[in-house]
């Protein structure tokens, strides 16, 4: 076929598939033509040629046929979808090509990601949004449903997806399309609206697990179903050949596990840092699994905590068992140390791609079993929870695989599974026969030229092969006119000749017969064998995710042991006593000062304050992450602690801006702010951070004011808030619930000394100019820093003075009542304490109305602030009646 024949039928295919590359098979290569071709020259430094016929010219980039697979991996993992389309001989002899397969990255299978590759859909409607998620390269298959999009969201980021197919009505909403690309990185993929109809759908579905599993797991929920049976028409049609690996469909609740919005995993740093880099994360300085499986569950377990306190309670024991007997640990772990991953290579099993050498890495993985179970029940482990562990995979029949592999393959085969030498001698009687008869036409081959030398009286005589000439007798030009007649010559060279014989070319093709059946026959009984082991996917995958597991406790125990970490004990919920608390990433890079903290019903929300930099942040972190690991199930960095079980994690911290999104830092402040004010219940946590910073004091203010007050009264969560706004501290003398908590600072003779300990009480100072110095601010900075800071307090005064009162009239919340009181408060650096109790509000009003300095405008605000019922009003309209309030004040000065 011509050039311009071969390009035709390119982009005759290419019109076939919305892929966005096309790689075409064209004899021994893969070829790019076009458009494709200039761009994989670029992405995948390919060298680009130009192919022409009838006046044409094509850009052209090939790869051979056996290397496609990194390729095609890089350009898959960088989120782009190739279409492969082979090679195949039509019966009146001509090559034609067809799309086989359409790799994405939700679908690759030979991927270099350590941790979950998942695929996800989801399907939605005004009741909720079923999703599902599938990982073809280890089998698992979940779903569920949410009741929102936010809820959604977080389950996008909890599973961090690589491509995601949005359903119909989905992809109708951009506003809701737009929310979902938000929580994930990864690709969006558009897909037949058939597929997630909900009659096809069930059909998919039931299909696939049968109509009894479907049922069993209680999967009732139409938008679940739905999202399943998109994923799985997807798979099917993407040409994966991974569908018989995924047998096991699960059913989860969001509910099950603790609730980690997008925002908390960023700010506690559970898998990356904040600036993106693994290194540094929770999961980096905990990780010490020694497989490939393991270390992805360790990841899982962290991303998604538990709220089942039975199966917390299961892994602290296998912990606490594994943390004290370090020998019969590090047994177990150097067991481990020669696993392969066992789910991964069950899906390559079932797709057909599997190699010998994947399934010798099979029999010696399934050899670790016995050693591994050894190990467990022959010790002190024998009456812990890991006994459970390693009798869930039927041994039996995984014994039977390895030997079945173990009588076969060869212990060193080739990387092709069509070149031979993939099977033992012994294995099957007919290519054994084949293989006899093949070694012996070789024999012959290599004793000719000794026979030929010896025969004939000639020297310098080699009998070789290649491409070209096939077998070939090489005779050097000094002897070359004795040769025997029956030489043909074929080649003439500069010192010497080739010649064939009739006998070689029949030798030769006897070769090549035999060589073309031992391959056939040999490959027909490699793909028997992967046939059989991709049958037994289930036990495969049973017994890698007890590797996995085991190997994730033994990773917990080991840092725990080395690290002087303790048992939390678990509450149904309530208390939050922590007693020496560290955080479990500071602690290994510093000499680290660890604190106390004590949270209950009664003392359920605590104001932090301090100076900058002495570690409130830390502090708050240290609570969430030992909160955190306490429902994973595994030991926490104190020297004691109880864990109220909670719900939910949630977190506001730092500044940070999306100006793409149009969004400045504020507006995400708020939004992070509102999202935990909707989402947080009694039985979570809430961690805020210096909320209200990133606008005008008295605006900050207001809001942080509001939102602690909602927070206490209708969230009730277990709360901790830093904050620069000393003004709050005053809330613990009116709000029940509300303690002070500061890090205590050292100042002597100027300079400041963080002792970053943790103790009751408030703070009325933050030596923010001292930061600056520290920093490296320059020196007249500072010094005019200090004399503008002295000034400002200097005028405060005066200006307290000037009221007519020792003391500044400051308005106070009265939580009994839930109105506005006015009192004077005593001033101390820039935090107003309030002298008067809630229950003396009424007299302060009288006072001060009685002040002839407050004029009928200021009056009139006094009077709606006592009129004010907090309780009764909402936090945004508590914001706006203060922006009002300080709108008629400017406006009368």
């Amino acid at each position: 076929m011509t050039t311009q024949g071969i390009v035709g039928q390119f982009l005759s295919l290419k019109e076939e598939t919305d892929a966005d590359l096309l790689a075409m098979q064209c004899g021994d290569f893969y070829e790019f033509f076009a458009d494709d071709a200039e761009f994989v020259g670029r992405e995948l430094d390919l060298k680009v040629s130009q192919k022409g016929a009838h006046g044409s010219s094509y850009p052209m980039a090939g790869v051979p046929l056996t290397e496609l697979t990194p390729y095609l991996k890089t350009l898959v993992e960088r989120g782009y979808r190739v279409a492969v389309a082979d090679q195949y001989e039509t019966e009146s002899g001509d090559l034609r090509r067809r799309i086989t397969r359409v790799v994405t990255p939700g679908t690759l299978l030979e991927t270099s990601r350590s941790d979950a590759q998942y695929l996800a859909a989801l399907v939605g409607d005004d009741s909720g949004i079923g999703l599902a998620f599938a990982d073809i390269t280890t089998g698992q298959f979940l779903v569920t449903e949410t009741d929102s999009v936010d809820a959604a969201a977080a389950e996008l980021y909890r599973f961090a997806p690589v491509e995601v197919l949005p359903g119909p009505d989905l992809r109708a909403n951009d506003d809701v399309l737009a929310r979902l690309r938000e929580a994930t990185d990864a690709s969006f993929s558009l897909f037949s609206t058939e597929a997630f109809a909900p009659g096809r759908a069930r059909h998919t579905v039931t299909d696939q697990f049968g109509d009894s599993t479907v049922k069993s797991v209680g999967l009732d929920s139409d938008l679940a179903v739905r999202a399943a049976g998109g994923i799985l028409s997807y798979v099917e049609e993407t040409g994966a050949g991974v569908l018989r690996s995924m047998t096991r469909l699960r059913v989860y609740q969001p509910s099950d596990h603790l609730e980690l919005d997008a925002t908390t995993q960023r700010n506690l740093e559970l898998t990356e840092t904040m600036h993106g880099d693994t290194a540094g994360s929770l999961f980096d300085t905990i990780d010490h699994t020694v497989t490939a499986a393991g270390g992805r569950l360790l990841r899982e377990w962290l991303t998604r905590p538990r709220r089942d306190q039975a199966e917390l309670t299961r892994r602290l024991d296998t912990i606490e068992a594994l943390s004290s007997a370090a020998l019969d640990r590090e047994r177990i772990r150097d067991t481990l140390d020669g696993a392969y991953d066992l789910e991964r290579l069950a899906s390559r099993a079932a797709s057909g791609s599997a190699d010998a050498n994947a399934l010798l890495s099979v029999r010696d993985t399934l050899g670790l079993l016995p050693a591994l179970a050894e190990a467990i029940e022959g010790s002190s482990l024998a009456d812990t929870p890991l006994t459970d562990v390693i009798a869930r995979p039927d041994r039996e029949t995984a014994a039977e695989i390895r030997t079945a592999l173990a009588d076969a393959l060869a212990e060193d085969p080739p990387k092709t599974v069509t070149q031979g030498g993939l099977l033992k001698k012994g294995y099957d009687d007919e290519l054994d026969e084949l293989i006899e008869r093949h070694e012996a036409a070789n024999e012959w081959i290599e004793t000719l030229d000794d026979r030929e030398k010896r025969q004939h009286g000639l020297s310098h005589v080699t009998v070789d092969r290649n491409k070209t000439d096939g077998y070939y007798i090489q005779v050097g030009k000094s002897v070359a006119d004795r040769v025997p007649d029956h030489y043909r010559q074929i080649k003439t060279l500069k010192n010497s000749k080739r010649f064939v014989t009739d006998e070689l070319e029949e030798k030769e093709r006897e070769i090549l017969r035999l060589e073309e059946a031992r391959g056939d026959l040999e490959y027909e009984l490699f793909g028997e064998l992967r046939e059989q082991v991709a049958e037994h996917a289930p036990v495969l995958q049973d017994v890698g995710r007890t590797i996995a597991e085991v190997d994730a406790l033994a990773s917990l125990a080991t840092h725990a042991a080395g690290n002087g970490w303790v048992r939390p004990e678990l509450a149904e919920a309530g208390p939050l006593e922590i007693e020496a608390g560290r955080h479990p990433v500071v602690e290994t890079t510093t000499d680290f000062v660890p604190n106390d903290l004590h949270m209950d019903r009664e003392r359920g929300f605590l104001i932090v304050t301090g100076p900058n930099m002495s570690g409130k942040s830390t502090y708050m972190r240290q609570v969430a992450l030992i909160t955190l690991l306490a429902q994973v199930g595994s030991f926490v960095p104190a020297r004691s602690a109880t864990i109220g079980v909670v719900d939910g994690i949630y977190t506001r911290v730092g500044a940070l801006d999306e100006l793409a999104q149009g969004r400045s830092t504020f507006m995400v402040e708020m939004q992070e702010l509102s999202n935990i004010l909707h989402s947080a219940t009694e039985d979570s946590l809430v961690i805020l951070d210096e909320v209200g910073r990133g606008t005008a004091t008295y605006d900050g203010i207001s809001i942080a004011w509001a939102a602690t007050e909602y927070l206490h009264n209708e969230v009730r969560a277990k709360t901790l808030f830093a904050t620069h706004y000393h003004e709050l501290t005053s809330l613990a003398d009116h709000l029940p619930r509300v303690a002070n908590v500061h890090v205590s600072a050292d100042e002597r003779d100027g300079d400041v000394t963080f002792l970053r300990t943790v103790v009751d009480g408030p703070t009325d100072r933050s030596y923010g100019i001292h930061v600056a110095d520290l920093a490296g601010v320059p020196r007249p900075v500072v010094e005019r820093a200090t004399d503008v800071l002295d000034r400002l307090r200097d005028e405060k005064a005066i200006e307290a003075k000037g009221s007519g009162s020792s003391e500044p009239v400051q308005a106070v919340f009265d939580i009994g009542s839930g109105k506005m009181n006015v009192a004077s408060g005593s001033q101390s650096g820039t935090r107003s304490k309030p002298r008067e109790s809630a229950q003396n509000g009424t007299a302060a009003v009288q006072r001060a109305e009685a002040t002839p300095e407050i004029d009928p405008q200021k009056q009139a605000v006094l009077d709606e602030l006592a009129k004010t019922d907090v309780n009764a009003t909402s936090p945004l309209d508590l914001m706006a009646k203060v922006q009002a309030w300080q709108s008629k004040l400017e406006d009368d000065e």
